[in-house]
């Protein structure tokens, strides 16, 4: 299942790249990509599993650019 969700305040390509490899190494997640430019995420992974992968995924944007939000 791939889910696409708005951000607002990513400030930085940098932490857009250091957020979406983070984001590929939780288990679970097949694919995610993070557009700095649109301020986009793309999250791949399976339907029961997302809520709690969506969780971590948050707890590592919040550490990599805290002022950036996550539109669920």
């Amino acid at each position: 299942m791939k889910k696409r969700y708005n951000l607002t305040n990513l400030d930085c390509a940098h932490c857009a790249a250091k957020m979406e490899d983070a984001i590929k190494k939780i288990e679970g997640v097949r694919d995610a990509s993070v557009n700095f430019m649109t301020q986009k995420l793309m999250v791949e992974t399976e339907e029961e599993k997302l809520e709690e992968i969506m969780e971590e995924v948050v707890r590592i944007c919040k550490k990599i650019e805290p002022d950036c939000v996550i539109h669920m």
